[in-house]
């Protein structure tokens, strides 16, 4: 093992404990509540694959995974893997491009890297998170599952390898904005199939289909906001320009909020900085400034209702 690999290995894991903090903070502002249901799960180790439904793209992986105390590694579509820097930052996150027949017949053969890749991580101990209806509906419902987990699982077997399995149920009380509630309830899986054919698979997707529809809690409590609240009219400006920005590129699609929190995530700091500059300009002292800048979001969370 050569030095610089050993570094670069030190980078990217930084790199990903402060983008988990980064995240962690960015979910705590951009959604009310998140609710947990056995939270003593999120410290599993071992050997770990996490079957979840998949209501609302990317910020599925990013509420689950952020709240277990380790690495977790998910399988995403391979159309967002398309571009090379597209491909470099989502690889960074831990996620694995994994084609469906729709992106086109020519990228169906690179489904056996995912397979193949998803196999190996267990095998070495990882965290695997697979969405098991291989398709994300913004919906609460349950959509038909695909074979793909099973067929990972059947591969881990036949290493004689018998990874945990936990069952998210993952809800929310709306899917375009801030503000939203979320219910995320952790089960595990005690009764596992052993899988050799087709029989089995169908028995093991029935077991999963059973727990997680029992898992998912939906949100009934709406989202509202104090509009007569200073920080409210401070914010609104800013957050219409980003949302009217974010629902011009995603076309109204299911990547909306996925798409709304990341931009979000990156670009409510330049807010945060415009907002020192005009501090400055009317000669506040600093020690005032920052404390404005640090109470700021603290307060607006406090408009959600």
């Amino acid at each position: 093992m050569t030095a610089s690999f050993v570094m670069r290995f030190f980078y990217i894991y930084r790199v990903v404990q402060l983008l988990k903090i980064l995240i962690q903070a960015g979910l705590w502002l951009f959604c009310n509540k998140i609710h947990l249901k056995n939270k003593r799960l999120f410290k599993t180790k071992g050997p770990l694959l996490i079957i979840a439904n998949h209501p609302n793209s990317f910020l599925d992986a990013l509420i689950i995974g952020s709240y277990y105390k380790r690495r977790v590694y998910f399988l995403a579509r391979g159309d967002a893997f398309k571009k090379p820097i597209h491909r470099f930052l989502l690889e960074s996150l831990n996620m694995i491009p994994v084609y469906r027949l729709r992106e086109g017949k020519e990228f169906l053969h690179l489904n056996d890297y995912a397979f193949s890749r998803s196999i190996q991580l267990l095998s070495n101990g990882n965290a695997v998170l697979i969405f098991i209806e291989g398709i994300c509906v913004n919906s609460n419902e349950l959509q038909p599952f695909k074979k793909g987990t099973a067929r990972i699982l059947e591969g881990i077997q036949k290493q004689n390898i018998n990874p945990a399995i936990h069952i998210a149920g993952i809800a929310f009380n709306q899917f375009r904005g801030i503000g939203k509630i979320v219910n995320l309830v952790v089960s595990e899986m005690t009764t596992v199939p052993k899988i050799q054919n087709s029989r089995d698979r169908v028995l093991f997707n029935k077991i999963v289909f059973d727990q997680l529809k029992d898992n998912i809690l939906i949100p009934t409590t709406p989202t509202k906001f104090n509009k007569n609240h200073l920080l409210y009219k401070l914010h609104q400006p800013f957050y219409k320009l980003i949302t009217n920005f974010v629902a011009k590129k995603t076309n109204n699609t299911v990547f909306f909020d996925s798409v709304l929190f990341s931009v979000l995530l990156f670009v409510y700091p330049l807010f945060l900085f415009i907002l020192f500059l005009v501090l400055k300009l009317f000669q506040f002292p600093t020690t005032i400034i920052l404390t404005i800048l640090v109470a700021v979001p603290v307060i607006a969370k406090r408009v959600q209702e």
